[in-house]
């Protein structure tokens, strides 16, 4: 399977000329363009069902940000609760403010999201742990990776599983623009330092607008590009009994993701991909 970026949410070609970069808010354009927590809500459900033989009611979102997965985990079912940590104030915020508009009062009193530190923020015992969005490449070191994944670990349940994502492909390790269209504006991937000696990363989300006008830097990367194998050795030695790749299945129509994540020993030497850790406690 080949994507071109490492946003999960596919382009749609549609032109709203209403969109401009003074008009256009960067935490909106994010979610439209990068996240996919129906499709993940759904993933984390199956997969949970699968390994523990059971429904999950409780997740934890490290580095929830604007808290998108939050919100709708707590809306798929009456019995689910949301909590969720995150550092930066201002992104709470705003994730506050949309979630009121979309969620009901009774919805909202099952999301709880917290400022906190993921590497020491404590919690009740929860079922699920998602670190979404690769959010978790900003612990450089290995040692540092390991410590929050241990500490991820003693908040789970006793049966309790961590999910995570990541991406890779030859392309991750070119330094290049990469572009998708989507609705009123244009999403864009920018790698603008790969170092292969530290493995360190440098990338930027710039929107571009059909009026001509962009919002260059909306957000901006500094992290490591982990592998595979490395994410796994790493979940290994905090702890985890056992983790499993998904990686997703390829639309031979169009030669691109079909969205759907299947469990696998072996993966595909393409330019670009996505895939789901899933680590049982």
């Amino acid at each position: 399977m080949a994507t071109s970026t490492p946003a999960k949410k596919r382009g749609t070609k549609a032109a709203k000329g209403w969109r401009t970069a003074a008009t256009s808010d960067r935490h909106d354009l994010y979610e439209e363009s990068v996240q996919s927590p129906e499709e993940e809500s759904a993933f984390i459900d199956r997969v949970f069902r699968s390994i523990r033989g059971r429904t999950p009611s409780i997740l934890r979102e490290d580095f929830c940000g604007t808290h998108f997965l939050s919100g709708i985990w707590a809306s798929r079912r009456k019995t689910n609760r949301a909590i969720g940590f995150d550092l930066h104030r201002p992104t709470v915020a705003w994730g506050r403010a949309r979630r009121a508009t979309q969620l009901t009062a009774e919805q909202l009193k099952r999301v709880d999201i917290r400022i906190g530190d993921v590497r020491t923020a404590r919690s009740e015992p929860v079922d699920v742990i998602a670190a979404f969005n690769f959010s978790y490449f900003l612990f450089k070191r290995r040692e540092a990776l390991i410590g929050y994944f241990r500490h991820a670990r003693s908040q789970l349940k006793r049966d309790g599983v961590m999910f995570l994502d990541c991406y890779g492909g030859y392309e991750s390790f070119s330094e290049q623009t990469e572009e998708r269209d989507l609705d009123g504006f244009t999403y864009q991937w920018h790698t603008e330092r790969y170092d292969p000696v530290s493995g360190d990363v440098l990338n930027h989300i710039h929107f571009v607008f059909p009026d001509g006008t962009k919002m260059r830097k909306a957000f901006t990367y500094d992290w490591r590009l982990w592998t595979i194998p490395e994410i796994r050795e790493c979940l290994a030695e905090a702890g985890f009994r056992r983790t499993h790749v998904y990686w997703e299945g390829t639309d031979h129509a169009s030669g691109e993701g079909d969205g759907i994540f299947r469990r696998t020993t072996v993966g595909e030497a393409c330019g670009g991909w996505i895939a789901y850790i899933a680590a049982e406690k």
